[in-house]
């Protein structure tokens, strides 16, 4: 049996990505989040398991030191890393956004060209952006985009939004909606060549999973 490493995002992912694998019996003593191991395994099943930040989950995949990893499609599209992508896994939902001060709303998007925007994607804000004829300085962040028009820093943040809360109790409002995402399932693409028969197996079985809840 060829042995699969799956690289598992802290945070939010980390929970429904586990569970859905367990579904198909992919798991292992130990697999938490909190877990003081870097690299978890299953031998009976030759399954490995790394639980590694959000952002660098593509990073893992595309150099195959993971086959598979779990990870939103935001964080996929800002990488720009090359991985495959050969499923949606349907949690996670939330989307990218451009929001600003309330009291400083102006009447049309392109009022804002040549603006300040603090993100924490600025290849995907740029790609937009530059899409609608629009040129804008962008200040990466880390930590809480929303205080970057709070405190002067910025006119306006692209960032996630799941339920808005945030935006809300910050006087901030959505101009704009920039892509949607969910969890993604991605392969090395190197992996998938040589692992297909294991991966297009669990694949099938995670595509009944889905469909299974569907009914």
């Amino acid at each position: 049996m060829q042995e699969i490493t799956i690289a598992l995002p802290k945070g939010k992912l980390f929970a429904p990505s586990a569970e859905l694998l367990s579904k198909i019996g992919w798991t292992a003593d130990g697999l938490s989040e909190k877990s003081r191991k870097l690299v978890i395994s299953n031998d009976e099943l030759n399954l490995k398991f790394i639980i590694t930040k959000t952002a660098d989950v593509p990073t893992y995949v595309e150099y195959g030191a993971a086959d598979i990893g779990i990870i939103g499609k935001d964080v996929i599209a800002e990488s720009g890393k090359d991985v495959y992508e050969v499923l949606d896994l349907g949690f996670g939902r939330c989307h990218l956004m451009m929001a600003v001060p309330k009291s400083r709303r102006r009447e049309n998007l392109a009022d804002y060209a040549h603006t300040r925007v603090v993100t924490k994607f600025p290849h995907i804000a740029e790609d937009f952006f530059a899409s609608r004829g629009m040129q804008m300085e962008y200040i990466k962040l880390n930590g809480s985009i929303e205080l970057g028009p709070l405190i002067g820093l910025s006119d306006s943040i692209v960032d996630i939004v799941e339920t808005g809360t945030t935006l809300r109790e910050n006087d901030l409002e959505e101009i704009v909606s920039i892509m949607d995402s969910t969890a993604r399932l991605i392969v090395n693409r190197v992996s998938f060549k040589l692992k297909f028969d294991r991966i297009n197996e669990m694949l099938n079985q995670l595509r009944e999973v889905q469909a299974n809840a569907a009914d």
